[in-house]
């Protein structure tokens, strides 16, 4: 290596070594600012539940029947509530920032693969690319299934990336990696082994490959080998998955139980807004996925996304590339391209934008780091006024989001990008604030206005509030001063989401949480109307 290239080596390290202070630092000052959804407290409770089934030895089993929980792992839920208990902050607090935290895991893990893959740049590319994603920034403080089990997904993918490139015999270290990736994701979701499907084209390729310059005696051998080396992976899988999911352990048919329960809807239908009109979610178009993905992601990342894909493509039919290399293009290609197929064809309820294929994005943004990459070395190959140019236009690309993030701030997840017109024209054709957390911003000032104009409850009663949306979240932050109810006839006030299925009211509004020109909540006040119901549809309560 030489002095200039180790150089722009320590550049690009040190750039992804501030990406990942600076998420952290944001994550610390902001990771109060999030509200709650409709799943924390039963997520919450599951933890607990599960810390109690460890702490009796077992005796305590609710854990292996609650709601449908069981059924999925709870690592994180677990691991929230062991924080919890040592840190100076609450548990929903401290759910927010250990989400933040796995989230930060996940973009270190997607540097350390786009840089073993393409290089120090594709690295740094690919770690700017997932940081400055709305969807996954904002997902990670808030989602306690979906972002856990894309990072887990990405430690698997950095297993599979080095067993691939340390074909047949991947080293104790690689197997290691497989394995806690393996395990912390069929642990946190059986959907998990999709994995299967691109590993096992990666290693299809590498033995076809093999098969004709070898000979199918020393293929079929090397793939044996191979094989057994990544057997103590598969051990060590087990016992992390039984740790984070010891429903699976119980019984040994039990994971294909869950399998078999996930592969139909299990809940009784409703209807949500996709394209402007209300659908009903088991009957989603196949347009659901592209459309979302191609309107709610930052527009470099699906630029570069794409360019990279192709990229790929071209490696993999033309070049002097060795067989391990393009096996491991190929596997990250398919982290991408399989998915995304199985659900264009198997046509699962979909619903809550794209946040069940959130474990889409790091894969994404590595094939975007490997397409930035390329790009900027052609560009230094052109010479400085080419890499200039392409520098700005980076530059520009990634400022782009980070300025809705901020405009959005703390409802990162709801972002609609320039193609749609952001989430002003999203408003009222698709999803936004579906899990609610704009209540607690809408609480939080309904509170705050009742104080200044020291108003009190007449009669010595309670205020109460009739509430369009998660109960939970209210109660968390009106407290015990509050009545809360789902019927607005006789409430004092009315807080109320600004998604379809929460009327509006001709009533004086004493609270509002306002983004980027569109009402995410609001409180009314109702003392002087007589309103019957706070739906405009029958919602689920």
């Amino acid at each position: 290596m030489s002095s200039r290239s180790f150089a722009s080596s320590r550049v690009c390290d040190g750039l992804a070594a501030l990406a990942l202070l600076a998420s952290g630092l944001i994550a610390l000052i902001t990771f109060r600012h999030y509200g709650l959804g409709w799943d924390d407290f039963t997520h919450a409770e599951m933890g607990q539940k599960v810390i109690d089934l460890y702490a009796s030895g077992f005796r305590n089993q609710e854990a292996l029947t609650f709601v449908n929980l069981y059924m999925y792992g709870s690592g994180f839920d677990v691991l929230a509530g062991l924080s919890a208990k040592v840190l100076p902050f609450d548990l929903f607090e401290t759910r927010r920032l250990v989400g933040a935290l796995v989230g930060i895991v996940g973009l270190f893990t997607v540097w350390r693969i786009a840089r073993r893959v393409g290089g120090p740049v594709a690295g740094v590319v690919a770690i700017f690319v997932l940081a400055t994603c709305p969807i996954f920034y904002g997902h990670a403080f808030i989602n306690a299934k979906d972002v856990p089990f894309a990072v887990a997904m990405a430690i698997l993918l950095l297993g599979l990336v080095r067993a691939i490139e340390e074909y047949p015999r991947p080293s104790p270290v690689t197997v290691m990696i497989f394995g806690v990736g393996l395990g912390l994701t069929i642990g946190t979701r059986i959907m998990g082994g999709i994995a299967a499907l691109y590993a096992a084209a990666a290693v299809m390729l590498i033995i076809g490959l093999e098969w004709r310059s070898l000979g199918w005696r020393d293929a079929v051998s090397r793939f044996g080998r191979f094989t057994l080396a990544l057997l103590p992976g598969f051990v060590v899988a087990y016992l992390i998955m039984g740790l984070l999911w010891p429903w699976s352990v119980v019984e040994v048919l039990n994971p294909v139980k869950a399998l078999t329960y996930f592969s139909v809807f299990f809940e009784k239908p409703w209807r949500e807004v996709f394209n402007g009109q209300l659908i009903s979610v088991p009957d989603m178009p196949w347009t659901y996925l592209p459309t979302l993905l191609g309107l709610q992601l930052p527009e470099i990342m699906l630029a570069l996304t794409l360019f990279g894909l192709v990229m790929v493509c071209v490696w993999l039919l033309t070049g002097n590339r060795s067989i391990r290399e393009r096996a491991v293009l190929l596997l990250v290609a398919a982290a991408v391209i399989v998915p995304i197929a199985v659900t264009l064809l198997e046509r699962p309820a979909m619903y809550n934008g794209f946040r069940h294929l959130i474990f889409l994005l790091p894969p994404m943004a590595i094939l975007a780091g490997l397409a930035g990459g390329w790009i900027l070395q052609q560009a230094a190959r052109a010479g400085r006024p080419a890499l200039a140019t392409v520098a700005a236009v980076g530059v520009i690309g990634f400022a782009s989001p980070v300025v809705e993030m901020v405009r959005l701030h703390p409802y990162e997840y709801t972002h609609f990008n320039r193609i749609e017109g952001g989430v002003k024209a999203a408003d009222g054709n698709f999803m936004l604030d579906y899990w609610g957390l704009s209540l607690k911003q809408a609480a939080q000032q309904l509170r705050e206005n009742l104080t200044a104009r020291a108003e009190t409850p007449p009669n010595g009663r309670k205020w109460k509030v009739a509430v369009c949306g998660p109960h939970p979240i209210v109660r968390v932050e009106l407290g015990s001063e509050f009545e809360l109810t789902w019927n607005p006839h006789d409430a004092d006030f009315a807080l109320m989401l600004g998604t379809y299925y929460c009327a509006q009211f001709r009533a004086p509004i004493i609270a509002k949480v306002d983004r980027a020109g569109v009402t995410y909540a609001k409180a009314y006040d109702v003392r002087e109307h007589a309103y019957t119901t706070l739906f405009t549809i029958p919602p689920i309560q």
